[in-house]
């Protein structure tokens, strides 16, 4: 049970009753798909694995993965970061997000870009969490290559002359 005051574990800023409460309450009463994302989110911290279910599309046949969603409800979830959202031209919505969280000792980030699809339940609409994809981390820019030592010899703590990068007594040397 929540108390007036405490804080929506979405890091919304909004008191739990303002925010996510309600959504969890009637899921339909999610406007934009960021809103039920971070609903989700906060179902995990509290624990509520049939809202998590229900807000799975249909199509996800999630009642039958009840164990395995339970399980990850069940982890002790740190924080959200919410990265972007949107609603594109054909109506799905997307969300990326990071949301930290702890097993044993170590912290992990799950970084998702949330696919969302808004459907009819009987006289209104709601969104649906559908899939999500792991965005690819940007590509590292190509290391700087030093240029080879000027002089004949190479020392083994010089940049390898290969072009390698790497100090001539880890390369050729």
């Amino acid at each position: 049970m929540s108390t007036p005051d405490q804080q929506c574990p979405c890091g919304s800023k909004k008191t739990l009753v303002t925010c996510c409460q309600p959504i969890h309450q009637q899921p339909s009463r999610a406007q934009h798909p960021e809103q039920l994302m971070r609903a989700r989110y906060s179902a995990h911290v509290l624990g509520l694995v049939d809202f998590v279910v229900a807000t799975y599309h249909p199509s996800c046949e999630a009642e039958q993965y009840r164990e395995a969603i339970a399980e990850s409800v069940h982890s002790h979830w740190l924080g959200l970061e919410v990265i972007s959202s949107e609603v594109a031209e054909n109506g799905e919505g997307y969300v990326e997000f990071k949301a930290y969280y702890q097993e044993n000792e170590d912290e992990f980030c799950l970084h998702e870009k949330s696919r969302f699809l808004r459907e009819p339940v009987g006289e209104e609409c709601q969104w649906f969490y559908i899939d999500g994809e792991y965005p690819q981390p940007a590509e590292e820019p190509a290391p700087v290559t030093p240029a080879p030592a000027s002089s004949d010899k190479v020392g083994r703590n010089d940049p390898c002359p290969c072009g390698s990068g790497k100090k001539f007594k880890k390369c050729c040397g």
